[in-house]
Formats: C-alpha cells, structure tokens, sequence
C-alpha cells in the first residue's frame, strides 16, 4: 500500500482539545527575561497567529513552544505531558517548527532537504522505505514544488525557500506547526503565496498552526485566532475582530489607526494615522 502524507486524525485528540501549552512560562537570555510567567493554550485544529511589536518575545516563546529553549520557570506541555520530558523524537513526530531563516547546507537538493523530513521516523529497525519516497513526492507535488525537486536550496528565490522548507514539514507528517516570521524578506505577492499555502495545510490537512507574524492586516486576514504580545507579556487574545480594536493597537503599539472591514474577506484591517508619542 502507498504511503499518503496523513491528515489528522480526530479520534485520539478531538476538535477543541489543547495540544500545545505554556504554563506559568518565564523565558530569559541570561538576567534579560524576554518573558514572563505566560500561559498560552493552543487547541487542536486551531490557526493563531502570534502578533506584537519588535522585541516583546514572540519569537522566544515560539522557540520554547517548539522545545528550542527552556523556560527558567513554568513549563511548555505537549498533549498532555512536559515537552522537555517526552524523548526529542516523539516531539518530532508530532510537532514542526520552521525558525525565521532557516538554513540548508551548501548544495542540499530541494528533494534531499524534503527527505530530511523523514528521519523522525527512522530507525536502525525501520530504514528508509519506498512508503517515504512516497511521503517525499506527495509533499513536493502538494506544494508545487516537484519541478524543482534537483535544483539546490541554496539557488531557490524566497518564496521558493519558504515553500521547499514547508514541504519538509509537511513530509514530516506532524499535525502541529510552528512558523516564525515565515514571509520575512518576501515581496507582497510571495507572502500571500506562502500564507495561502499554510491555510491550506490547515483547511485540507487539518494542521493546528501558530504563526509569528509582523503584518497585523495577514495576521486577521488568515489566522481565525490571534494573540497579542507587549513587554513579554500576552495582552489579549480571541478572534481577529476582538483583538484588533483602535484602543489595543494605541496600547500594544503605540500607533493611532484606524480598523475598518478589509474589502476582501471582512476581516478586520488596520489603517495606520501616526505614531503615538508617549
């Protein structure tokens, strides 16, 4: 039987279960703490995108949810259990994460870094089979990316990169991805591109997804749930018309705007006045 790229499964973790959460996080670069004692819950199936201004910790916190650092106090908990107590590969198999610039060594192939993806699932019982070529190839043909299966990551443009690293993931087979600043350095038209991409991983893939993003406009026009950042601190979450209010965006980023309907998809969208002097 041919391997598929799996879609998630309701059975073992129904819709509104929380998969991923921060209890009581403290997060801290030496005496520096980035943030302090947050708690965070991320349900399964659910599209949140993390927002705030430069420097309040979006990205630190993304790291400890991927179990890329660990808080000094609190704890980050994975289906249920501590994540730095579950063995590095089970959090594998179940959890993605693509830092802000990620990089591939000099020459890799966009098909050998896909196949990376993979090696969560190896072992000296299990080698690599034809079910993960099969994974590999329904990964670069879901992301358009099967024509550039030889070309090296390295000659790929930014948007190219971005979809070659997203594929990855997605042969990855987990059901819970992180993204940091995934449309960093790409033009307008290769940010709607990456971003559409991950809403279909979460439409017809059924991925639970958290997203650093710096667009506030993308971040509502995509994410159905958003979380917002000042000082290390989380300030207020819920929908994008909940979060995104005139009196919020004075307070979290010190900008008088204006939030009307985006003419598209009736999303809240910002329009900037000026910057508030405080």
């Amino acid at each position: 039987m041919t391997a598929t790229i799996p879609h998630r499964t309701t059975t073992a973790r129904g819709p509104g279960r929380v998969r991923l959460a921060a209890d009581g996080v403290r997060l801290a670069y030496g005496a520096d703490v980035v943030v302090d004692r947050l708690d965070l819950e991320l349900t399964d199936g659910s599209f949140t995108a993390i927002v705030g201004p430069n420097g309040c910790g979006k990205s630190t916190l993304l790291r400890a949810l991927g179990r890329l650092m660990r808080p000094t106090s609190g704890q980050v908990v994975l289906d249920g259990r501590a994540i730095t107590s579950t063995p590095t590969k089970d959090v594998a198999r179940v959890l993605g994460m693509l830092p802000q610039t990620p990089v591939a060594p000099e020459g890799l192939t966009v098909a050998d870094l896909v196949a990376r993806g993979r090696h969560p699932h190896q072992s000296w019982l299990r080698q690599w089979s034809s079910d993960d070529e099969s994974v590999v190839a329904e990964a670069l043909q879901w992301t358009d990316m099967a024509e550039l299966a030889d070309r090296p990551v390295d000659a790929l443009s930014g948007g190219q990169r971005q979809r070659a690293w997203i594929s990855m993931a997605l042969a990855q087979g987990t059901d819970l991805l992180l993204l940091d600043e995934p449309t960093t350095y790409l033009d307008l038209s290769h940010q709607i591109d990456v971003l559409e991409l991950v809403a279909r991983l979460h439409a017809e893939r059924g991925r639970t997804v958290v997203v650093v993003l710096h667009d506030l406009n993308l971040a509502a026009r995509y994410a159905h749930r958003l979380v917002a950042m000042k000082d290390g601190v989380l300030v207020a979450e819920g929908t994008p018309a909940e979060v995104l209010t005139e009196q919020l965006l004075a307070d979290v980023f010190d900008l008088e705007a204006r939030v009307v309907p985006d003419p598209v998809t009736g999303t809240p969208m910002v329009v900037p006045v000026r910057r508030l002097n405080r």
